[in-house]
């Protein structure tokens, strides 16, 4: 397969992905990137904004309006730490926690649930080569 072809190909993947999240998450009235950030804080509990940020792999100023949203819907919290006043950490509130749990919101489940149709080896081959293209594009990345 030709470098061309390789670069349509991903093309295509990340449209499909996006919509397929888009659609999932939308039922929800959640956006992917409020659902990425839901999904890290119930995974890892209550996180700094700027954890949120690089597990996320966006800005700290992004993730911040994006948790300014979640707590307007009631499903995130943001609260000041008691050993250091000056940290603040995000949760996840229980109403979040209930939506997961109706609703399989996780980003992880819902991946898997996409992949679902593969077989083990397809999501092997897919697996190893997404590794082998985030290697090439962390070492490009380096180099600039």
């Amino acid at each position: 397969m030709e470098e061309h072809d390789i670069f349509l190909s991903y093309l295509r993947v990340t449209q499909h992905m996006s919509q397929q999240f888009r659609t999932h998450f939308g039922r929800l009235n959640l956006t992917f990137p409020q659902a990425l950030v839901l999904t890290v804080l119930g995974e890892d509990g209550p996180v700094p904004i700027s954890t949120l940020a690089e597990r996320t792999g966006s800005a700290n100023s992004t993730v911040s309006g994006i948790v300014d949203r979640l707590e307007k819907l009631g499903l995130a919290q943001r609260q000041r730490s008691e050993t250091d006043r000056r940290v603040i950490y995000v949760c996840a509130t229980e109403k979040y926690q209930q939506l997961r749990r109706r609703a399989a919101t996780d980003v992880g489940g819902y991946f898997r649930s996409l992949m679902s149709d593969m077989t083990q080896e397809d999501r092997d081959l897919v697996a190893a080569a997404l590794k082998k293209l985030d290697a090439a594009l962390a070492l490009q990345e380096d180099r600039e």
